[in-house]
């Protein structure tokens, strides 16, 4: 293997165990496994998953097994990771509906063709109550309590449970079973992929090296992006949700987004910076939604960001929202409950009321700050409704 191609394993990694012992096995020509898993807690993947992904699909370029693995056991478990309490317990079925669209937003980054398809609830299943005292066995609570989000709810007397401490140990058998040569993960699971290395070596295979990726700083500007703190974008989201989403971000998050989501070199990325902030940021837009749709959306998505932002129009495509199963018993529709409705906004109808007051409402273009306001049962079609600058929705009865 190449020195380049080498470089280009290492790029971007936050954390690499070990090194050396990596080095030697791209060199030695043998087609490793490289592993990668996600809990389907949610429908939606996200661009903090992507940072991996990318990684991910790079292993495969240079000829490697990528093993993408769905948690849909350890999910009805909660990942501890970076948790200030313990995660809402999911059910099977709920996991089940999350995995469906998993895959089909995978395969929108890795080569298809080239993807292992794994679920651990192939070994989990099966495991007796006697195996998993035997797994747990493998650890102490000492040396669980070295991770720093253990560390700092037991400091606070924040209740941990047994279970918690459960989910390294099941996401380190996920090694043993896929017998990984490589776990990729977020820097969040380096502990948990570590204890996968422990429990390898115990049970005779050859350790797994981990590189750890960063973790993308979400919407906010603050925390990392994540389904649970609602700061993230989706494979998924429509285009001009992405390209929007994309715009909102603040200009020095931007370059971070360059390189863990583009890839983009520290010379590529001062080259952008020589360009207008906005224009660096339209570029990143454009990009990152053909890289999940593809150009011809992208350049769609940016005249009609212009012709909104820039010009004042209305965009020529958004979504649409019926009123048939909304109306009360008069057949009107209270506007605070039509926009709480229309699932297209993440705010509570509390804060729904606030910006209707602070007038960021508009009807057919004329502000409207009642927020007793009922669109009248006989409104006509294809009213626009504007809520905020980046939200627009077309009413039909």
């Amino acid at each position: 293997m190449s020195m380049v191609n080498l470089d280009m394993v290492f790029a971007g990694a936050q954390t690499v165990v070990s090194q050396d012992e990596l080095m030697a096995r791209l060199k030695s020509g043998k087609q490793l496994n490289i592993k990668f898993g996600v809990d389907p807690t949610r429908p939606d993947l996200t661009f903090g998953h992507m940072v991996v992904f990318n990684k991910l699909r790079q292993f495969q370029e240079l000829g490697h097994r990528a093993i993408l693995l769905i948690g849909d056991h350890t999910a009805t478990v909660g990942d501890p990771s970076g948790r200030s309490a313990e995660r809402p317990q999911l059910t099977k079925e709920e996991v089940n509906d999350n995995a469906k669209t998993y895959l089909a937003q995978a395969f929108k980054i890795l080569d298809r063709d080239k993807t292992v398809v794994r679920r651990n609830s192939e070994w989990f299943s099966k495991m007796t109550f006697d195996d998993m005292l035997l797994l747990a066995r493998k650890m102490t609570v000492a040396r669980m309590l070295e991770r720093d989000d253990f560390e700092k709810r037991y400091k606070a007397n924040v209740p941990i449970s047994i279970v918690e401490f459960l989910y390294p140990l099941m996401q380190g058998y996920d090694s043993v079973a896929l017998e990984a040569d490589v776990e990729l993960g977020g820097s969040d699971q380096l502990f948990n992929m570590l204890v996968g290395r422990v429990l390898q070596k115990d049970m005779g295979q050859a350790e797994q090296c981990v590189l750890s990726m960063p973790l993308l700083v979400g919407l906010d500007g603050v925390k990392k992006m994540s389904k649970s703190y609602d700061n993230y974008i989706s494979f998924n989201d429509l285009p001009g949700d992405m390209f929007g989403k994309i715009m909102s971000i603040s200009d020095e998050i931007m370059w971070v987004y360059y390189g863990l989501l583009l890839g983009a070199t520290a010379d590529e990325i001062n080259e952008k910076k020589a360009l207008h902030p906005m224009i660096a940021k339209k570029t990143l837009a454009c990009l990152l939604v053909a890289k999940l749709y593809d150009r011809e959306t992208a350049d769609r998505e940016l005249e009609n960001f212009e012709n909104v932002f820039s010009k004042g129009e209305i965009p020529r495509e958004m979504p649409t929202f019926s009123l048939k199963s909304l109306s009360d018993s008069a057949g009107d529709t209270n506007i605070v409950n039509l926009l709480a409705s229309t699932e297209l906004l993440s705010a509570s109808r509390n804060e729904i009321r606030r910006m209707i007051e602070q007038k960021a409402l508009k009807i057919d273009g004329e502000i409207m700050d009642n927020i007793s306001y009922f669109l009248p049962a006989d409104v006509r079609d294809n009213v626009v409704i504007q809520y905020g600058k980046k939200v627009f929705i077309k009413i039909i009865r």
